[in-house]
């Protein structure tokens, strides 16, 4: 099932084609292996408040929201074979294409909104 992601603060779309990962199998290989994220797509990891990019071929920008959706932690470009990113009070992460954050001028306190959340 694929849905929108938008910043209700700044009113951008932040992905077009959002689909999300719950399981524990789906949040366990998130985007490993996978070939690359095209522009407007993203994945939701739900539950999850740490990511890593081991086995990853592309970059990726990674929002951190807290249980409200609210923006907790940003990482921009996160390269491919990074141990660890992550935020204290992360309850979800939205993995985008590398440069997402940047043109979607998404920024710390914005919220963000998430279909069923």
């Amino acid at each position: 099932m694929m849905f929108r992601v938008l910043n209700q603060t700044r009113d951008t779309v932040i992905a077009e084609h959002g689909r999300s990962a719950r399981s524990f199998f789906a949040r366990l290989k998130g985007l490993m292996g996978h070939p690359g994220l095209a522009e407007g797509e993203g994945l939701i990891i739900d539950p999850c408040s740490s990511v890593h990019s081991f086995f990853m071929r592309f970059p990726i920008d990674v929002i951190f929201l807290n249980r409200a959706n609210v923006v907790v932690g940003l990482t921009h470009a996160m390269p491919p074979n990074k141990p660890y990113a992550g935020a204290r009070s992360a309850r979800r992460v939205i993995e985008l294409p590398a440069g997402t954050i940047t043109s979607s001028g998404t920024q710390i306190g914005d919220q963000i909104e998430l279909p069923s959340s």
